[in-house]
């Protein structure tokens, strides 16, 4: 079975799980992407303990190719010295390290073709988890935005605008209250003699008003004290 195919099998049997309990779909996303993660480990745990059997069949091949070039030599010194029995041995010997350097490096092969498969499995499955986080981020983001839509509209409520209003509104006529009772205490602040010389301004305001009018009407005026000086002074100076 293969990486994606197990991981498939695994998420879609929680999700129908999940789906069965009424399960939020960010739970789901959350989910899905720590199935991922672990699945990813996995991997990387296998690809590293099939890094360290290659290296180990490579030495083996090694040695063996080693153990094989000593019995060559050890079976040509049998030959030359008569011992056809040793030789014969020394070449069953360099025939067995030859079989098993074959079966070595058949074991080497499978292990290459599995690695590079599982290398191409990582590479997706990165690229499936980055997609996944993405995705994920994006939705808790939609998430908070219609939470705050949600809120945001539930506090607009028209009962709840109109009682804003209506509160707003005495909220308005208290203050109108205050600033009138605030004009009053200013007035009764005010000093004796202030208020008099306001009744004083207003006498002199009457008397000029009802002057404009007489001279208006073509009455006589009325003479100030400088005036009526200088006519007195000039009536005696005839009579002399």
């Amino acid at each position: 079975m293969g990486v994606f195919s197990r991981l498939s099998d695994i998420i879609n049997s929680n999700i129908n799980a999940m789906l069965d309990k009424a399960e939020d779909p960010e739970k789901i996303a959350r989910l899905i992407i720590q199935e991922m993660e672990d699945t990813l480990v996995e991997v990387r745990t296998a690809a590293a303990r099939s890094m360290a059997d290659k290296k180990e069949l490579e030495r083996d091949i090694v040695a063996l190719d080693a153990s094989r070039a000593d019995w060559t030599t050890k079976a040509e010194l049998a030959v030359e010295k008569g011992r056809e029995d040793l030789a014969r041995g020394a070449l069953a010997a360099k025939q067995r390290a030859e079989r098993e350097i074959e079966t070595r490096r058949r074991a080497l092969a499978a292990i290459e073709d599995v690695s590079v498969k599982r290398q191409d499995d990582l590479e997706k499955l990165q690229a499936k988890l980055d997609e996944a986080k993405s995705k994920h981020r994006a939705l808790v983001v939609r998430r908070e935005a219609a939470e705050q839509r949600i809120a945001m509209r539930s506090r607009m409520e028209v009962n709840k605008v109109d009682e804003a209003i209506r509160r707003y509104a005495q909220v308005e006529r208290k203050v109108d209250e205050m600033e009138a009772y605030a004009d009053l205490i200013k007035v009764a602040d005010r000093s004796l003699e202030d208020q008099f010389r306001e009744l004083a301004d207003e006498e002199s305001v009457e008397n000029e008003l009802a002057e404009l009018k007489r001279r208006r009407q073509g009455g006589p005026s009325s003479a100030t004290p400088s005036q009526s000086s200088p006519r007195k002074r000039t009536g005696e100076g005839e009579s002399a």
